[in-house]
């Protein structure tokens, strides 16, 4: 019997009947089309009948590349793909005017199109866990970018013009081969780009971050010895610690991409 070439995973074939029956009305009273973790390798086209919808999640499928008729898909404010396995994103991407959250984590993206600046409305850019060496200086021209998620890459830089985009408060850089990370972190540290703060321990300390760690704790022990003694723990769910390695997880991006 003749050998055939050797066939990739076929995937669950999505029919407009199935798309239909997965969409939802959102929070804010949007179509919310959901055909996540549905084990689908190729994008199905029968969902641009449904073009109309508000948010589109592709996300935890094996989805290869993503066709160019995306762009039908204009009235589109929230897009999640991640986990999938996308090694490029098509120009016409720039097209989603209205996109406000843009999820492309965990991929096997190298390069990102330059249309991408074309998203002037996007607040949440998440491209963390891909294979990016560089991201475009062009990407500082999303003047209304508030969040961006770049860790887990190769990325040996960040451009100036993305470090210093007027709105953005939190930049998660985490875990990519920086020259120098030290200086790195700091300076993204000093503009207050992470917000998000963890427990560490004294020897991963500076002196003058262990310093004021004492300084807060001496605080603590006094206000607990002003307290009556009782069998529950006291906690302090607003005391702030020191940085440490980013804990931020998928999951979180998803969920911040839904609130308002």
């Amino acid at each position: 019997m003749a050998k055939g070439k050797a066939k990739g995973p076929k995937g669950k074939k999505i029919t407009l009947k199935i798309a239909k029956n997965s969409i939802r009305v959102s929070f804010d009273g949007g179509l919310h089309l959901d055909l996540s973790k549905m084990g689908i390798t190729t994008f199905p086209n029968c969902i641009l009948k449904l073009a109309d919808v508000d948010e589109l999640d592709l996300s935890r499928n094996m989805i290869r590349k993503i066709p160019s008729s995306i762009e039908k898909f204009q009235k589109l404010r929230w897009l999640d793909l991640h986990s999938n396995q996308l090694e490029e994103l098509p120009k016409a991407i720039g097209t989603l005017q209205k996109l406000f959250y843009l999820n492309l984590c965990n991929n096997k993206l190298t390069t990102l199109p330059e249309e991408l600046k074309l998203l002037k409305n996007l607040h949440i850019l998440n491209i963390g866990l891909n294979c990016l060496e560089s991201i475009p200086i062009s990407l500082g021209a999303l003047s209304e970018l508030r969040e961006i998620g770049l860790f887990d890459n190769a990325l040996t830089t960040i451009p100036n013009s993305v470090e210093t985009l007027p709105k953005l408060k939190k930049m998660n850089v985490e875990r990519n081969p920086f020259p120098d990370s030290a200086n790195h972190e700091e300076c993204v540290d000093s503009i207050k780009r992470i917000e998000t703060l963890y427990l560490v321990q004294e020897k991963d300390l500076c002196h003058s971050c262990l310093k004021t760690c004492q300084g807060e704790k001496d605080k603590l022990n006094k206000l607990m010895n002003m307290t009556p003694s009782s069998s529950k723990k006291l906690t302090f769910p607003s005391l702030l610690t020191p940085n440490s390695s980013a804990k931020d997880n998928q999951e979180e991006w998803r969920v911040r991409g839904k609130q308002p």
